[in-house]
């Protein structure tokens, strides 16, 4: 039951097609695991608090720093130094009181990321390496806990949804022989904070679909927006046969 300050709160989002007061219980119950504070994880740590979203876990084992500060806007210059974990503990408590937020201020491992994994209801993959993007899917693909993940460089982002058992996951993407040590990374091209806070609040978008059990998520499709020139593009694709996290296996 939602109380009648919740309510008032979430009045916008009630009426809603697909969310109403049941569907915002669900919300309120709901367990995501977010894998990084950065500028994909601030916009989407935001938004799914301010959803009622009731128990955030954050991962991230980094310090706020001043070249942060451009893109992530969970951190203000107050939290120069501080674990990432501790200042968006902060500010998304102040969004929404009542919300839990558990703080993970470590590096992820294979087994640490699967354990993670299994306690939640979704992972959302908002970290800004192909290492632990492949971390991630792995252990969502083992603990069958739906991943919603992206990525940003310069002005361009890129998303999908991975459902284990029912579609291609992140690896499907990358054939065994890819090398991620080849990729741009933003120390070297940059990127817009922006960017990666519109790609952020999509990921929490397809997290809210996926906690409700409504609309089309994007399962199967790479969503590709490209900020310079204005335009978004979707791309099908397939679980890979050999695939080195879920075999190719699509349920």
């Amino acid at each position: 039951m939602l109380s009648a300050e919740e309510r008032e709160r979430f009045a916008r989002q009630l009426v809603l097609r697909g969310v109403g007061e049941a569907g915002q219980g669900r919300l309120k119950d709901g367990r995501v695991l977010v894998v990084g504070a950065g500028g994909l994880g601030s916009a989407a740590c935001f938004y799914l608090a301010a959803a009622g979203v009731g128990t955030l876990g954050v991962v991230d084992f980094d310090r706020v720093t001043l070249s942060n500060l451009n893109r992530q806007i969970l951190h203000t210059p107050a939290d120069l130094g501080r674990p990432k974990t501790d200042s968006a503990a902060r500010r998304l408590t102040d969004l929404n009181p009542a919300l839990e937020v558990i703080q993970y201020p470590e590096q992820l491992t294979p087994e640490r990321a699967a354990e993670m994994a299994a306690a939640y209801d979704l992972v959302v993959e908002c970290s800004d390496t192909f290492e632990t993007k492949f971390l991630v899917n792995g252990a969502c693909v083992q603990t069958g806990t739906p991943l919603v993940w992206a990525s940003v460089l310069a002005w361009e982002g890129q998303m999908s949804v991975v459902l284990p058992g029912r579609g291609p996951c992140y690896r499907c993407l990358f054939p065994p022989a890819f090398d991620p040590g080849g990729a741009p990374t933003a120390r070297e091209v940059g990127i817009l904070g922006a960017v990666a806070g519109t790609m952020g609040a999509l990921e929490a978008v397809e997290a809210v679909k996926v906690l409700l059990g409504v609309g089309n998520p994007l399962v199967g499709r790479l969503l590709v927006w490209d900020g310079w020139a204005g335009t978004f593009e979707e791309v099908s694709f397939a679980p890979q046969p050999g695939c080195p996290a879920c075999g190719g296996g699509a349920g």
